[in-house]
């Protein structure tokens, strides 16, 4: 059973993965823009933010395991279908489709397995693994992406993700046991709906914030929206008796210490793996698979580190483990920015070990810390607000961290002294600049090739200050968080006697925790 939750988790995961490592690839193959890429990564994002929390609850109400083969199926379909997209803008409504999978699948997995492993002991041990199984997808997704791409055209990667969602389907039938909420309140409809709204409004302004400006009118009355609409959702919830949400929880500090942890730590991670994945591939020189192989380092780090974070955590408590994994994520990040255009590799694999280690330190031992509040028969939506903050945070992650690296590169290119017709597409991405510096070499000459090696060298050194900026604000990011998680996070459950129980949102033993659920 837990062999079949990190499939899919492993699933969910690899669809982000893999599809960074094509970045590159569908630049030159589908004509993709760096604004067609960050929705390219953000459509997954947007569905599945938006969806997350309404999928938790309703996975409790009509049973998990049904909706775990629903998100697969879906999954599957999503993958099969945008592996032959042929224009940007098709790719992003099959990537939304596969977010939609994602926020079903996701919350899912956290949910069965708080239900099956209702001891502390058992749960960390499991959460542990389970955490682990990002680490995997991380390492898997890159590499075999970069395998495919280099013997296959850039829709090879769906297929493999389409492949993984099938046999997690079979185990899922085989060895998945179903569980949902027992009490079957009435479906909170007003909720959902809100719940769904806000966060699509608030991720859309987000991602959207870097084009329009971040203190334009349409990104400022976006935000107000996504304020208005996410408390009307918090009065909703407060007023109704079965809320689909318990904003209770968050007056448990150990509940929102944790998830503003899990936030800061995706905002860092697919900020950089964004980022980093063209670094290699437009800066350095590398093919896709030399570049999913240098990934490694960070995907080993990061499942040793779930591994043992959850466990390290019983013994010393979640606020010291949490606080070090981000300060971690701080000292990579410091150490990132300083990387230039022909930094060794040795250099930069220790920059990813700390990354990684940091993520895993904090993601897998905060994760238990938030499932710990919550009552086993509302698993999934303590699950789905862990995917949320997950989700939340990567996506402001790409945006922001993306649209600061894009500003400082493009302010390179400012004032170069070359013709439009090569500078004018050169700002849209790195990957556009060396293929106009290409073009220029093939059509005009020695002049075309010295004035596409002029571009290609200011694009590189341009992309590298931005990355470097791009790193100090996610170095800032988490250190702030470490001080915080520091400050708000307790260091143990609030019931210490009975940390092998499920506890409430007061830190007490639920009643549902003395009996596990079938």
């Amino acid at each position: 059973m837990l062999i079949a939750l990190c499939f899919a988790v492993f699933v969910v995961n690899v669809s982000t993965t893999i599809v960074n490592i094509a970045l590159p690839s569908l630049v030159t193959e589908l004509g993709a823009t760096t604004r067609d890429l960050l929705w390219i990564v953000d459509a997954f994002n947007l569905a599945f933010a938006a969806l997350v929390l309404a999928a938790g609850s309703l996975s409790d109400r009509f049973g998990r395991r049904r909706f775990l083969l629903l998100g697969l199926t879906v999954s599957l379909i999503a993958s099969l279908a945008g592996a032959w997209s042929q224009t940007p803008d098709m790719l992003i409504a099959w990537r939304a489709v596969a977010g939609v999978a994602a926020a079903v699948v996701y919350p899912v997995t956290l949910s069965i397995l708080t239900n099956v492993f209702t001891a502390r002991s058992e749960r960390v041990m499991a959460i542990g693994i389970w955490g682990s199984a990002t680490g995997m997808s991380v390492a898997v997704g890159p590499v075999v992406g970069g395998a495919l791409l280099e013997s296959f055209w850039w829709g090879s990667i769906l297929l493999f993700g389409a492949v993984a969602a099938g046999v997690t389907i079979v185990l899922t039938f085989l060895f998945v046991p179903d569980s949902r909420d027992p009490s079957t309140p009435p479906l909170d409809l007003v909720g959902l709906v809100l719940s769904t709204v806000a966060l699509g409004v608030l991720v859309y302004t987000i991602i959207e914030a870097p084009d329009h400006g971040w203190t334009s009118t349409a990104t400022l009355v976006g935000f107000g929206c996504a304020a208005v609409l996410l408390a009307a959702f918090v009065l909703q919830e407060i007023r109704v008796e079965h809320p689909m949400l318990d904003v209770r929880l968050f007056a448990n500090m150990r509940f929102t210490a944790a998830s503003g942890a899990v936030t800061a730590a995706f905002f860092a991670l697919f900020g950089f793996i964004f980022l980093v994945t063209q670094y290699f591939q437009s800066v350095r020189g590398y093919g896709a698979l030399e570049t999913g192989l240098r990934m490694l380092p960070v995907a080993s780090s990061l499942a040793v580190a779930a591994l043992l974070g959850p466990r390290i955590a019983v013994f010393i408590g979640s606020k010291l483990v949490v606080a070090f994994g981000l300060l971690s994520l701080s000292v990579a990040f410091v150490w990132a920015s300083t990387v230039g255009t022909d930094t060794s590799y040795l250099v930069v694999v220790g920059q990813m070990i700390f990354l990684g280690a940091g993520i895993g330190l904090t993601s897998a031992p905060a994760t238990e810390a938030i499932m710990g509040v919550v009552a086993p028969e509302k698993a999934g939506m303590g699950s789905a607000v862990n995917d949320a903050t997950r989700e939340l945070g990567g996506t402001l992650g790409v945006a922001v961290i993306g649209s600061v690296a894009l500003s400082v590169y493009r302010e390179k290119l400012d004032g170069l002294a070359l013709p439009s017709q090569l500078t004018d597409p050169a700002r849209d991405s790195i990957g556009a600049a060396l293929e106009a510096s290409r073009i220029a070499a093939e059509r005009f000459g020695e002049a075309g090739a010295r004035a596409g090696d002029q571009l290609a060298g200011i694009a590189r050194a341009g992309f590298v200050d931005g990355f470097a900026t791009g790193c100090i604000v996610a170095g800032c990011v988490t250190a702030v968080a470490a001080v915080l998680t520091l400050v708000f996070l307790p260091a143990h459950p609030g019931n210490p006697e009975s940390d092998d129980q499920a506890t409430d949102v007061a830190g007490q033993p639920s009643d549902s925790a003395k009996q596990p659920l079938a």
